[in-house]
């Protein structure tokens, strides 16, 4: 791990250990394994802990995400027109859990309790892109829009 990160803490301060948690996210992405030990070392804290308070916090990732970010609304709108059933279906066709990212790092697939465009229910927010009014039968068509597509072409290949 970049000791760089560690110059702008005290050792042995544990009260670092929170932002030394997201700056190792920021820079990677997520929180490996070997960059958990070095914080422990680093705050003297047992790794059990930081392990702890790692999986305590929703902001924090123990696995890297994938090239595509699928969030499904599961807000009160969503819910009443059957959002369950669009996330089963996605969860089937990536072979995947909520929470949880694709063999192959295309798909990393989320829950959100509400992405606030309630007026499309039910809706998915594929990275920046805003699938509403989707059925089950839609999902097999979005997700190979995204198969083949770097995120960073989305934008461009949703215009």
């Amino acid at each position: 791990m970049h000791n760089k990160i560690f110059e702008n803490y005290l050792p042995n301060d544990r009260s670092t250990l929170i932002p030394l948690l997201q700056e190792v996210q920021n820079i990677y992405g997520y929180l490996p394994e070997n960059a958990l030990r070095d914080i422990s070392d680093f705050v003297k804290v047992p790794l059990s802990r930081v392990y702890g308070v790692a999986t305590f916090y929703n902001q924090f990732r123990l696995t890297p995400l994938g090239e595509n970010i699928i969030r499904v609304c599961r807000g009160t709108a969503c819910h009443v027109k059957n959002s369950a059933n669009i996330l089963f279906a996605l969860e089937s066709e990536l072979g995947v859990q909520a929470g949880q990212t694709t063999r192959d790092k295309k798909f990393t697939l989320e829950v959100v309790n509400c992405i606030g465009a309630c007026s499309i229910a039910p809706v998915i927010l594929v990275n920046d892109d805003y699938h509403g009014r989707i059925t089950v039968k839609d999902i097999p068509k979005i997700l190979k829009k995204y198969q083949t597509v770097k995120k960073t072409d989305t934008a461009e290949a949703t215009k």
